[in-house]
Parts: C-alpha cells; sequence; structure tokens
C-alpha cells in the first residue's frame, strides 16, 4: 500500500543521505545493494526520491540507512 502524506516535503533527511552516500563513494544503486543487506527493499529510484524528498522514510529504513552510511540515525537529520 502506497504511503500517502499530504506534505510537499515528504522527509527532511533526504540532504544529508546524498550528503553521506557521496562522502562514502557510494553510487544510489550501491546504497539500494547495501541495504539489502538488512532486509530493506528500497531501489535506486527510490533512493533519489527520497534524496530529492518526494518520498517518506521508515524508521527501519533509517535506521538501516544510518548503518550503512556508518553515521548516526541523528546525523541524518538537517541541522
Amino acid at each position: 500500500m502506497a504511503r500517502i502524506v499530504d506534505y510537499e516535503v515528504q522527509n527532511i533527511v533526504g540532504n544529508k543521505v546524498k550528503k553521506y552516500r557521496i562522502e562514502c563513494k557510494m553510487s544510489q544503486r550501491e546504497l539500494s545493494e547495501r541495504l539489502e543487506t538488512y532486509a530493506i527493499y528500497i531501489c535506486r529510484g527510490s533512493i533519489s526520491r527520497i534524496e530529492s524528498h518526494e518520498r517518506t522514510v521508515t524508521d527501519f529504513e533509517l535506521r538501516a540507512m544510518a548503518r550503512v552510511l556508518k553515521v548516526s540515525i541523528d546525523d541524518l537529520f538537517d541541522e
């Protein structure tokens, strides 16, 4: 079932996900593949949508992204 959120911006972590992904020299596809090791299945296109704030992020996804990017969950939130 699709998540419906009535906001223009769907998440506040997109900028930091992109920043840390690039710092790790990781492509969107590589991030997607590494998330699968935590049983999180987000395709490359959805990673792009997260980074452009067009897709929501669940708590499970956020935890796995932090682990893959080797940062704390707090680091993913914009300051």
